[in-house]
């Protein structure tokens, strides 16, 4: 009974007090994700430590229904009619972010004498993005700023490539694990690399097997108007087959999503009703995220990790406007993209998890920058992506004028 009193109080006043920070967000420069991690720093083992340890331990379960709906959610914005505009942006701007900072990361870090195959690896690392953090942010700055369908073309095309940063995260992960290992005179793992395409390619023809009969099936009992429980019932049956047959539940999500976006004609709308119950599990996710968050490793940064930071920081800009030049974007979006695509979570962690299985040797190198860099990306990347909504949407406003 204590301990049900105990978890009930705390989701309780971490929903309330959440809902204080979001409203605190609407009055600040400061977005909604930046202050629902601080307020987890501060209730967390780094502040007054007052989160049950009991009520921590559901962190993984929480972080994974949360992804599963942001999955779900972005990949109901890969329609058809929604990437004619642009394709070209969001194809171009993705692999050359991922390129161009895997690349640079790497090539600064082999230049200060770190071995070639930890280099390759972190390179790899620091190419994926955050999906749910950036989907927040975008999801307040609507809100916030009221855009104009003019304005929406940047946030719109955003979302897009948040949508399909990890297929090519993880596609360079397995890549560069592969090579790392040829280096250090183990052979490629030709195993890993399958286990890597398994979840990539296993994650995809999941979702299109689930999709193609929810877009049919569903919409039927409310004709055009597909209900929150078919939504909910969806992702969560997704959720678990991806996570039994261990492929990414997240892009498994992501292609349900697109799916019956594009095939579900019959639907008035796909399955926006579940952005309403999506909210407090965003919330209780960034405070768990921030609780959980140590700052004592950003104190191990030291070159390393500034110089990972900082090729991070400068390859996301330019292999975004790269790409964005070859594909001939908006003004806006050769000058923001970049910017926006700095939050980085959970997925990089993950994968230094698996590097360091792979390279005991490199554990604690491997985490440290890893961890700590996180640490930065997730309590200053949303700031940084907020700032480049609003100075896109204020480009396009005065472009139209």
């Amino acid at each position: 009974m204590e301990s049900s009193a105990q978890f009930l109080l705390t989701l309780g006043g971490i929903l309330l007090l959440g809902l204080i920070t979001s409203t605190m967000a609407e009055r600040t420069a400061l977005p909604r994700v930046t202050l629902l991690l601080i307020f987890g720093l501060v209730i967390g083992h780094e502040g007054f430590n007052i989160v049950p340890l009991e009520f921590s331990s559901y962190f993984d379960l929480i972080a994974e229904i949360t992804l599963l709906m942001v999955g779900f959610l972005l990949g109901g914005k890969l329609t058809l009619e929604s990437l004619k505009e642009s394709a070209g942006d969001v194809f171009w701007i993705s692999i050359c972010a991922a390129l161009v900072t895997a690349t640079l990361v790497s090539t600064l870090l082999i230049f200060i004498g770190i071995t070639t195959d930890i280099a390759i690896i972190l390179g790899c690392i620091a190419s994926a993005t955050a999906p749910t953090a950036i989907l927040d942010v975008v999801a307040e700055a609507k809100k916030q700023l009221g855009f104009k369908p003019q304005q929406e073309k940047f946030t719109n095309t955003l979302l897009s490539i948040v949508a399909i940063d990890d297929v090519w995260a993880l596609l360079l992960f397995a890549l560069g694990l592969s090579l790392a290992k040829t280096l250090n005179g183990h052979g490629a793992d030709t195993l890993f690399f399958a286990s890597a395409a398994w979840e990539i390619f296993g994650a995809l023809t999941l979702g299109i097997v689930i999709g193609i009969p929810a877009a049919y099936l569903t919409g039927r009992a409310k004709l055009g108007q597909p209900m929150i429980i078919e939504a909910l019932g969806i992702v969560f049956i997704c959720g678990g087959l991806a996570i039994w047959l261990e492929v990414s539940y997240l892009i498994a999500a992501m292609t349900v999503g697109a799916t019956i976006a594009n095939l579900a004609k019959h639907h008035d709308y796909p399955f926006h009703a579940i952005e309403n119950i999506e909210s407090p599990f965003m919330v209780v996710f960034f405070v768990l995220a921030g609780a959980s968050l140590d700052l004592g490793s950003i104190e191990q940064l030291g070159l390393m990790g500034v110089l990972y930071i900082a090729g991070r920081t400068i390859g996301k800009f330019f292999g975004a406007l790269l790409g964005s030049q070859i594909s001939g974007s908006t003004p806006a979006t050769k000058k923001w993209m970049g910017l926006a695509l700095l939050p980085q979570a959970g997925v990089p962690i993950g994968m230094a998890l698996v590097a360091a299985n792979q390279f005991p040797e490199h554990r604690q190198v491997l985490l440290s920058v890893v961890i700590s860099s996180t640490v930065l990306f997730d309590i200053i990347g949303p700031i940084l992506t907020r700032l480049a909504i609003s100075r896109a949407a204020m480009s396009n406003s005065n472009s139209s004028l």
